[in-house]
This record gives C-alpha cells, structure tokens and sequence, in this order.
C-alpha cells in the first residue's frame, strides 16, 4: 500500500525531464513505398510549386533553343534576300557597261595604228628635192629671161627655156613614177591628210552620239589603267560630243587607241564578271538575276 501510494504520488505531482541514458541505437527511418512517396507529395502543398518549377526550368531551355533556332533561320534568309539583291545591282550594272561599251570591239586597229604614216625623215628628203626642183626651174626661167632682154646670147636663153621645160615635166606626178619610185612631198602631206581623215571618221563612228570613252571610264574598276590622267583631255572632249573634230594630230589619234585597247581588256574582264555572276545564279536558282547577256551590236 505505502509503495502504490509513492506511485500515485509521484504521477500526481510536476513532470520531470526525461533523461537521456546510454543504450542501443536508434531505429532506422523507414523508406516509404512510391505509393507513399506519391500521397506524400500530393499530400503536402509545400512541395508543389517545387516540382513546378523544375517542369519551368527543363522546358525553359527547349523554347529557347527553338527560338533560337527560328531567329538563326529568319537571319539566314535576310542574308540571302540581302545577297541576291546585291547580286542583281552588280549584274545589272555590268549588263549596263557592256551594253554601252560593246563598240569597242569596231575598232580598226590598222586604221587607228596609221602603220603607213610618213615619217618625218621621208618628209624631210621629199622636203629636200622638192627645193631643188624649184631652184633649178627658177635658174632654167632666169636665163630664158636673161636671154629676152638681150643679156645673154640666144642660144643659152633657148637652152634655158629647154630645161625650164624638162625640170616642170619632170615634177609632173605622172613623169615622176617613170624614173623614180620616191613619193614627192606633196604626195607625203596628202597621204598623212587622208589617213588622219580616215582615223577621224573612224573614231566619229565609234563615238556616236554618246561618247564611247567617256562611258567606258566607268571600267575602270576593272582595269586601272583607264584611270590614267593623260586620259583626261580625251575623256573631257568625249564627255562633250566634240571628240573626233579636235583630233588633229597623229599623237592624239595613237593616245585614243591606248584607251581603246586599255577599255577592250577591261571589256573583256566585265563579260568574264559577268557570266560568272549569271552562272552562280542559275547555280542558286535566282531567276530574277540570271538573266540573258545582252546582245551585241
């Protein structure tokens, strides 16, 4: 009875702190089911918004990728607007250049070059017995004169007024191609006057209405040498339709040949430009930019 009642009262009286003693160890937490790993999730509110943003931050990367991946082509496809675009300017323009410069081509180069141009030695010579046949007829009419007047005798007026005579045949062209194959020098100086001429008619023709040069300047991408400044005075004449007029000496017709032939090569790059440029066309299926070559006049 003594020990119930200490029980009883020491359940009725405060509580005390429990105590740790040294003893086995504690048991292992149980691993719950996936059954119960599922109720457990959907039980607690507090893990939703946890695996709701793991599901944001997976797809993130996705949507990014493919917006990624839309910019990269829309950019693509500018690139590509952008190149075609350029490619029909450029083809355009060397259409233009050839199309303005395909007279280069006419030119006559034996007719610019002027190969049988007298030089000015053969002037020279002719320029020689030219004086001497004038002197000599002079003499031959002073003594006929002398004769008339009484100073000299008869008979050496008469051998005067004889060779006067023979010196004026003997000038005559047609007496001249008997005895001698030299071209007199009234001969040289209408033949440097045609060929001039000719070169003249020539460069007018190939000038036009428009200026042949003037518009083949615009090559000189193409070939630099067309930038050269002793071109200038030429290209400033072709540039006002007054060209071939104000060619009035051999050194000018030679110097508009070198730009002739300066334009014809840089002619012959822009035709390989521009085939090129129609080909990689027809390559990349651009119709709009492969077009026909135009055609030549």
């Amino acid at each position: 009875m003594a020990e119930n009642q200490t029980n009883v009262t020491q359940a009725k009286g405060p509580a005390q702190a429990p105590v740790l003693r040294p003893g086995r160890a504690a048991d292992p937490v149980p691993v719950p089911a996936d059954g119960d790993a599922l109720e457990t999730q959907g039980s607690s509110p507090a893990e939703a918004p946890v695996d709701t943003g793991k599901t944001d931050t997976t797809a993130g990367p996705e949507k990014s990728s493919d917006s990624a991946e839309d910019g990269g082509q829309a950019e693509a496809g500018n690139d590509v607007k952008v190149e075609r675009v350029l490619a029909e300017s450029r083809q355009r323009k060397l259409r233009l250049m050839l199309r303005q410069c395909d007279r280069v081509l006419l030119m006559d180069f034996d007719l610019l070059a002027m190969s049988g141009w007298p030089d000015n030695y053969a002037m020279a010579l002719a320029r020689r017995n030219r004086d001497l046949w004038l002197f000599s007829a002079l003499i031959a009419a002073v003594v006929f004169l002398s004769g008339l007047t009484g100073f000299v005798p008869a008979w050496i007026a008469g051998g005067g007024f004889g060779a006067f005579v023979i010196i004026l045949l003997l000038g005559m062209p047609a007496i001249r191609r008997i005895y001698t194959s030299r071209p007199s020098y009234l001969d040289l100086v209408l033949t440097r006057r045609r060929m001039l001429r000719e070169a003249r008619q020539h460069i007018a023709r190939l000038e036009g209405d428009d200026g042949l040069i003037w518009q083949c300047a615009q090559m000189a991408e193409f070939n630099p040498a067309l930038r050269n400044t002793r071109f200038s005075h030429l290209l400033r004449l072709s540039e006002s339709r007054i060209l071939a007029r104000n060619l009035s000496r051999r050194e000018h017709v030679r110097l508009y040949l070198i730009y002739l032939l300066e334009a014809e090569k840089a002619y012959g790059r822009v035709e390989k430009a521009f085939f090129e440029g129609h080909q990689e066309a027809i390559d990349r299926g651009w119709d709009e930019v492969a077009v026909e070559p135009p055609p030549r006049t």
